[in-house]
């Protein structure tokens, strides 16, 4: 049975919202020097900055995964107001202003920090370094990762977890071979969605980390720099990104649709 269609006011809006959306985009595009694409692309800062931002995003990603999801699994679970303290602490990152971030890391991990001083006396030095970078995207992307797969941790059948482990299943097993598969799509989803941000970090690394080509240099960062000087390459390389992010959201709706037809 096909729902009604909506008022006519929604379409109207949603058409605005399209547009508001799309124009920037097509401006953008509009002013970008096609044919000169991949030779900006292969220049040596931007080469620097790209392979740099693959890395540490790759890297974040996973932390996101190994961390974020045995933490969603507990705040699904969680009542009171201990869960709450902790779901606001977790989901935090995600509102606050990206400079604001990296300075809450700095002060923390950077070499006269909280605890950045006590570990400079043991020779490790986090701040201004390309581990700085994976911290910080790794800390502005978890939220993602965390709302995505608690939210689809809640809606699990139970009985489908209860009846596992009543025939004998550990809680790992349970949890590995029942209410991971139930969650894929969001988890799926969650990833990308953390790789997509840890690539557009900027505020919390630039901060934190500094911006030292080769090092500390992401994407955003020298789309930032070269803005001005060298508006060609910032063009490309914000394309660039776009395309990683577009291809992304492509990948994880794919994987969605076919999980759902073969659940169907």
């Amino acid at each position: 049975m096909t729902r009604p269609p909506p008022p006519r006011w929604v379409l109207v809006a949603a058409t605005v919202a399209v547009l508001f959306a799309g124009i920037p985009l097509a401006g953008m595009a509009a002013r970008i020097p096609w044919a000169d694409v991949p030779t900006l692309l292969t220049s040596g800062a931007a080469r620097d900055a790209t392979l740099l931002s693959l890395r540490t995003g790759a890297v974040a990603t996973v932390l996101c995964v190994v961390l974020g999801t045995p933490l969603a699994v507990m705040l699904s679970r969680g009542r009171g107001p201990l869960a709450g303290a902790a779901r606001t602490v977790t989901v935090l990152p995600m509102v606050l202003p990206p400079v604001v971030a990296g300075l809450a890391l700095l002060t923390t991990l950077g070499r006269t920090g909280v605890l950045g001083r006590h570990l400079s006396v043991l020779g490790i030095e986090i701040g201004f370094s390309t581990t700085a970078v994976v911290i910080a995207q790794t800390f502005v992307a978890m939220p993602f990762l965390v709302v995505s797969v608690e939210g689809a941790l809640r809606s699990v059948d139970v009985r489908l977890e209860r009846t596992a482990a009543s025939l004998g299943a550990s809680p790992t097993r349970v949890l590995m071979g029942v209410t991971v598969p139930l969650i894929l799509p969001a988890l799926v989803a969650g990833a990308t969605m953390s790789f997509a941000r840890a690539l557009g970090e900027f505020g919390a690394t630039l901060t934190f980390a500094g911006s030292l080509q080769g090092t500390t240099r992401t994407l955003p960062l020298e789309i930032y720099l070269s803005r001005e000087t060298d508006t060609e390459t910032a063009l490309a390389l914000a394309l660039l990104l776009i395309v990683v992010a577009a291809l992304l959201m492509a990948v994880s709706a794919g994987i969605s649709r076919r999980w759902a037809a073969d659940r169907g």
